[in-house]
């Protein structure tokens, strides 16, 4: 058991049989009345996020999540396929849980893998990941006004806008957080 002293960001505990994590949290000690915690607490599993309010000193139960390195194998109908780079066994990962992850998830890519005990919580991708653009129109030529772009389909079947002079074939780095692209990979 923890209390509202052991808060801190990416805490992460059991509310209800839910697991929750502390996004945001801030001690206040008003004038009259005890002291609190308010927060912002985001379920694990859903994604929902919502403000919750603790007495201090209140206890919570605390949950341990581990990390664990793998490399993403192939992808079936309803799950994706990992393969610990450790033990070399593997688990099945639903598609809710990879959730956008999965734009970027090449055949051989190195990712980490959030547990709970055994059961996979979330997949942790590079920030930035190279990846081989498969379609792309053919930029116009003498169109150079600042900031156009054109879509481009990924190795991966995802769309992203790239700069004109970007062709097919070529290889981009593109940020993961945003799904924009930033810069062409020689």
């Amino acid at each position: 058991m923890a209390t509202t002293t052991d808060f801190r960001n990416g805490f992460v505990m059991k509310i209800d049989g839910e697991l929750w994590m502390i996004v945001e949290f801030q001690h206040v000690k008003p004038g009259k009345g005890g002291a609190f915690v308010r927060t912002r607490i985001k379920n694990v599993k859903t994604g929902r996020v919502l403000e919750k309010t603790f007495r201090s000193g209140e206890k919570v139960e605390d949950v341990r999540l581990e990390k664990k390195p793998f490399q993403f194998l192939y992808r079936e109908p309803d799950h994706f396929t990992f393969m610990n780079t450790r033990t070399y066994d593997q688990v099945a990962v639903p598609d809710e849980i990879v959730g956008d992850a999965e734009h970027y998830l090449k055949e051989g890519m190195d990712v980490e893998i959030l547990f709970n005990d055994e059961e996979p919580l979330g997949v942790d991708i590079p920030i930035f990941v190279n990846l081989k653009i498969t379609k792309s129109d053919p930029g116009v030529r003498g169109d150079t006004a600042t900031g156009v772009t054109k879509p481009a389909t990924l190795e991966t079947g995802f769309t992203v806008q790239v700069p004109l002079f970007i062709e097919e074939g070529e290889t981009i780095r593109v940020d993961t957080r945003t799904g924009e692209y930033m810069e062409r990979v020689k």
